[in-house]
C-alpha cells in the first residue's frame, strides 16, 4: 500500500501516519519527492482498510500496490530516483561513467588508470579486491590491500569507489575504503548480504544475476531497500543464453523495461554483458542510446597482462574514444 501525502503535508502530520502504520505493525518507509512526500508500507497489507489512512491529515489517497516489489516500484515513487555520490551523479539525465580494471593488481596499474579515465571524464572508479572466480586457482584480488590502494585512487584523483562486497564480513570493509558497494551477479539472491548492504549508509550498485528475470532483480533490490537504504543503482550485465559469439548476451531491452516499471537508475556493463574486447564500444554505446543512465566499462593500461578478464578490458585509449562517443549520443537523445 502507498500513502499519497499533500503537497502541504508537515513533519507531524507524515509522522501521524507511520504511527499508524508501526502500530499496525507494519513497516513504513518514507520517501520524499521534490513536491510531496509519500509512504510505501511493507507487511501484510490485506485487511487493512485504506479508509483509515484516508482519513488521516494531510494524506491525498491511499493506493493499493499489486506488484510483488513495492519501493522500487514507479507506482510508489514516480520521480525518479537520482543517487548522489560526492556530487556525482547516477541519474537525473546526467550520464555516469564507471571505469576502472577488473581486478586491483598494484597501485603502478590502478594509478596509471584512474589518471587516464579521469580525463576521459569518468567519475567513478571500479575495481575488485575481492574477486568472485569461476577457479579457485585464478587471482582472487588483493583483499584490503586493494581497498587501501582503492581510497589512495580517490584522495589522488577524486574519482569515487565503486568495489564488490562478496559477504556479509567483507562489506564493513568495503564501507570503510568505497564510496559504493557492488552486489555481484553472483550475489543478487543473497538474501542475509542484501539485507546487509540496506543497512549501509553507502549506495548499492545491485547487478541482475545471470539467469533472473526483471522481477526477480526488482525484488533483490527490494530486499536493500526494506531495510532503509533508498540509494539503490540497478545494472545490466548480460545473462547466459545458448550463444557462443560473446561470454553472455547482453539484455538492453532490460533498460527501457525497467524504466517503464521502476524508479531506479538502471545503468549498462558493456564488458561482462560481452566478454570481447571489440565488442564493449558499441554496445556501450547502444546502451546509452536505449536510454541507460550509465555504463561500466573495464580498462586496463595493459590488458594483455591482466591477471583477469583482459579479454574484455578496453585501453587507455579505446576508453578515451568510447567515452567521447557516449556523451555525443546522450546529448542528442536527452
Amino acid at each position: 500500500m502507498l500513502i499519497v501525502m499533500n503537497p502541504a503535508a508537515t513533519d507531524a502530520q507524515i509522522a501521524g501516519v507511520t504511527g499508524m502504520i508501526d502500530s499496525l505493525g507494519l513497516q513504513a518507509h518514507v520517501m520524499r519527492g521534490d513536491s510531496r512526500a509519500a509512504i510505501a508500507i511493507t507487511g501484510d497489507t490485506g485487511g487493512v482498510d485504506r479508509n483509515r489512512f484516508e482519513s488521516l491529515p494531510g494524506v491525498a489517497e491511499a493506493i493499493r500496490v499489486s506488484k510483488p516489489y513495492k519501493l522500487t516500484s514507479l507506482d510508489s515513487r514516480p520521480e525518479r530516483t537520482v543517487v548522489s555520490v560526492d556530487g556525482a551523479q547516477i541519474g537525473g539525465g546526467q550520464l555516469a561513467l564507471i571505469a576502472g580494471p577488473c581486478s586491483v593488481e598494484n597501485r603502478a596499474q590502478a594509478f596509471a588508470t584512474a589518471e587516464a579515465v579521469k580525463k576521459s571524464g569518468a567519475q567513478f572508479f571500479r575495481g575488485g579486491a575481492f574477486k568472485p572466480r569461476s577457479s579457485p586457482y585464478s587471482f582472487s584480488g588483493l583483499g584490503e590491500e586493494g581497498l587501501k590502494i582503492l581510497a589512495e585512487v580517490r584522495e589522488r584523483f577524486g574519482l569515487n569507489i565503486v568495489t564488490e562486497a562478496l559477504d556479509e564480513e567483507s562489506v564493513a570493509l568495503v564501507e570503510k575504503y568505497a564510496d559504493m558497494i557492488q552486489v555481484g551477479s553472483r550475489n543478487m539472491q543473497n538474501f542475509s548480504l542484501l539485507r546487509r548492504v540496506g543497512r549501509s549508509r553507502l549506495p548499492v550498485l545491485l547487478k541482475r544475476g545471470m539467469a533472473a528475470t526483471l522481477e526477480e532483480w526488482l525484488l533483490a533490490a527490494e530486499y536493500v531497500m526494506a531495510e532503509g537504504n533508498a540509494n539503490v543503482v540497478l545494472c545490466e550485465r548480460g545473462v547466459r543464453t545458448f550463444a557462443q559469439h560473446s561470454r553472455n548476451t547482453l539484455d538492453l531491452a532490460a533498460v527501457p523495461a525497467v524504466r517503464r516499471i521502476s524508479h531506479l537508475p538502471v545503468i549498462v556493463d558493456a564488458s561482462h554483458g560481452t566478454g570481447r574486447n571489440y565488442m564493449v564500444a558499441p554496445l556501450a554505446r547502444a546502451g546509452v542510446a536505449a536510454g541507460a543512465d550509465g555504463l561500466m566499462i573495464e580498462v586496463h593500461c595493459k590488458p594483455q597482462e591482466a591477471l583477469s578478464d583482459g579479454a574484455q578490458a578496453l585501453t587507455l585509449e579505446e576508453f578515451d574514444l568510447m567515452a567521447k562517443q557516449v556523451r555525443a549520443i546522450h546529448e542528442v537523445i536527452s
